[in-house]
Parts: C-alpha cells; structure tokens; sequence
C-alpha cells in the first residue's frame, strides 16, 4: 500500500518532489523498524504500540524531536489515506502526539546584503550569468517555493502586465507581480536561452547549462553559491530567499494577508511566524536608541 500512497500524493495531493521523497524515506525506515522489531512486513498492520515503540526508539537514539514530528505527520498521512480507502478500521495514529519542539525564527537575509548580491555582484552577460541572477531575482522578488520555480514554464510569463503565474501545493494557482526590473532580467535572460536549447518542447523557464529542465540540487548549489558571497548565515537555501522576501515586505509595512496570499499560504496562521522576526528586529532598535533601554 505504500506505493499506492506515495502515487496517491504525487498525482492527485501534488505534492513536491522534496516532500515525496521525505515522504518515501520516513515510510522505509518504519518499515526497516517493524521488520526486524516484529517481524511485520505490511506497514499498514502497525498498531499504536508498534507506533509509540519506534517514536520511542528514536528519541532514544537522540534524533531531533522536529524530525520526529515529520515522521509522525508522515505516518498520519499515511493513516489517513488507509482509512479512508478502507485498508484499516482504526486509525491507530489518533493517541500519537507531536513531540516538544522549541519555535524557531525563519532564518532570513538583511536587506543591505541582498542589495550587495543583486546590485554589487557582477554577473557574466552570457547565459549562465543571466540564469543564475535570474534565479535569484525569481526566488527573492516573488518568494516562490523551489518546486514552484522549477515547475514555471514560459508560458507562465505575462511580462505585458507585469505578472507570473505558479502552481503552488495541492495543485492551486496564483498570480504574483513582478518589477519592471525582473521583466527586463526575463526578456534578456530568454534572449539567451534560445541559443543553449532548440527543443521547442522544452518550455521551463529555468534551464541547465545543458538545456535541460532546472532541478531541485542544481538550483540549491547555485543559490548557496552566491549567498556565500554575502552572508555567514548556516542556512543557504532558496527557502532562506523566501523568508527573506517575506521578512522584508513584513518590515516595510506590507499587510500580513497580502503577505499570505503572494506566499501562497493556506492560513494565516503560516505567514504569522514572520512577525515574530519584525517585532524582534523592534526589539533590538528600541535596545540601541531608547535612553531608558
């Protein structure tokens, strides 16, 4: 029943590939575990205690209670799917906790260094130097997901009004405005793209050096590169430039539901968590220029 979940989330939840493959790993190390704990082979024959004995173990072996915690929402997921195809009765997740995790602050970039990046750095007039500011101006003008900038086609592109369009999780569209600027570094960058890829059939913005379509290692390798050049921060990733894109706005007055729906959040509870960075960042202003502080 595995595989059928796992095409169940790809196909029809549309989940990204990252997720799918946490998705496919968590579900073969519980699998791994009742294997050779209890001798099980159909994961969806685990009971609560089977469930509890290998949260247990690995609190025991000193894993991360937040890597537990999506362990734990994999196989409630996974749960879930079985019951409602009515593999199982009992859902034996419904006694499961989430384990304590203590909340940390998305991790993000100041504004100065990102204006260093995008207006310091020189980049080559060829196409790759062209990609890979594109890729940055992408990740940190629109805050799109990963997935989603692998996922933008040409198509997408409507540089007369100024907007692009992605597929965000669970298959929903949104619209999101782009600077003039961003338009200018798109029509350059698809003047060049011509010459690396003849295959018409291709229609992902993004490109290897190769012409062949961006994918998720290729893209986190080029984002970590040119953020090495301005930040010290351990966390390098095009995730960082989402926070930061979000951060920023947040800073300069934007309204948290505006906020929320470029991010393409479900809730507002999921866009709230950068409040936390600006009231912080209050903080620490009020620390330096208050005469009582």
């Amino acid at each position: 029943m595995v595989s059928y979940f796992l095409q169940h989330i790809q196909y029809e939840k549309r989940l990204s590939h990252h997720t799918i493959t946490a998705y496919e790993g968590d579900l073969k190390q519980f699998s791994l575990f009742l294997h050779f704990q209890y001798e099980l082979k159909e994961p969806e024959k685990a009971d609560f205690q089977m469930i509890r004995s290998w949260i247990v173990s690995m609190v025991e072996e000193k894993i991360e209670n937040r890597s537990i915690n999506r362990k734990i929402a994999t196989l409630r997921s996974y749960f879930n799917f079985l019951l409602r195809h009515k593999v199982i009765t009992n859902d034996p997740m419904l006694k499961i906790k989430a384990l304590k995790t203590d909340k940390t602050l998305p991790k993000y970039i100041e504004e100065k260094p990102m204006e260093n990046l995008l207006d310091d750095i020189e980049f080559s007039n060829d196409f790759v130097g062209l990609r890979d500011k594109l890729v940055l101006e992408l990740l940190y003008g629109t805050g799109m997901r990963l997935a989603e900038l692998i996922g933008l086609k040409i198509s997408d592109l409507n540089l007369y009004n100024n907007t692009l369009t992605v597929l965000g999780k669970r298959n929903k569209h949104r619209i999101i405005p782009i600077n003039k600027s961003l338009v200018e570094a798109i029509k350059n960058y698809l003047k060049t793209r011509e010459d690396i890829t003849q295959d018409t059939t291709n229609q992902f913005l993004i490109i290897t050096d190769n012409g062949t379509q961006a994918y998720p290692m290729f893209i986190q390798r080029l984002v970590k590169k040119y953020l090495s050049l301005v930040t010290s921060l351990e966390q390098r990733s095009p995730h960082v430039l989402r926070h930061t894109f979000a951060t920023h706005l947040l800073n300069r007055g934007a309204d948290l539901n505006a906020i929320k729906d470029l991010l393409g959040h479900s809730s507002l509870a999921a866009t709230q968590v950068y409040t936390h960075n600006s009231i912080e960042k209050l903080k620490k202003v009020f620390q330096q220029a208050h005469p009582k502080a």
